[in-house]
């Protein structure tokens, strides 16, 4: 059965849903309710899951990673997330996102060119990313380099990517399954 586990961690409350050390979804607010309600939308609907009063050991390490990316650093460790859920496709977007470091974007059009689609099929596998700050849609923009949506709002999609910015000064690419995922330093972001 799934658990979730909510925690409020210096202002912002962070939950997770798992279930024996696998995680299916994850989800931040300033607002312990927003935060459950954003959650439970993520949950698949043939599964049962109980809302945990307290939080154990893996479950503690999620909501600390979680924290930790919102602070704008990469979390201490990977997790395996519930991936099979998914379509194929999203599957892929969200697995090519997954590797763009801490101090880089990438775009929508650069993704889709690595994992096939388009730039909008790209965009809306990230509205519906189950795996919030886990896998950093936040680091994907537009090709103009403008800041594209984001579920928690544009202005925390900005203070996401200004607290990981590294001062990073030139581009760079990583293979991603054979093919070129362009990246981006942080700078390269129009924030106007």
């Amino acid at each position: 059965m799934i658990q979730v586990y909510s925690q409020k961690i210096g202002d912002m409350w962070y939950a997770a849903a798992v279930e024996e050390e696998r995680i299916f979804a994850t989800a931040f607010s300033p607002r312990e309710r927003d935060v459950l309600r954003i959650l439970l939308k993520l949950l698949p609907y043939n599964r049962s899951f109980t809302v945990m009063e307290k939080t154990d050991g893996f479950a503690a390490n999620v909501l600390e990673a979680l924290k930790t990316v919102f602070d704008g650093e990469e979390p201490p460790c990977r997790f395996e997330l519930a991936f099979e859920r998914l379509s194929g496709y999203a599957r892929k977007v969200l697995q090519c996102v997954s590797l763009v470091p801490v101090g880089y974007l990438t775009t929508y059009k650069a993704v889709f060119e690595v994992v096939g689609g388009g730039a909008r099929a790209v965009g809306r596998v990230m509205a519906s990313n189950p795996f919030s700050l886990l896998v950093p849609c936040h680091r994907v923009a537009h090709s103009d380099f403008s800041l594209g949506g984001y579920g928690a709002g544009e202005e925390t999609k900005l203070k996401l990517l200004l607290r990981e910015d590294r001062g990073y000064e030139n581009p760079m690419e990583l293979e991603v399954k054979g093919k070129k995922l362009a990246l981006f330093p942080i700078k390269y972001l129009k924030t106007e």
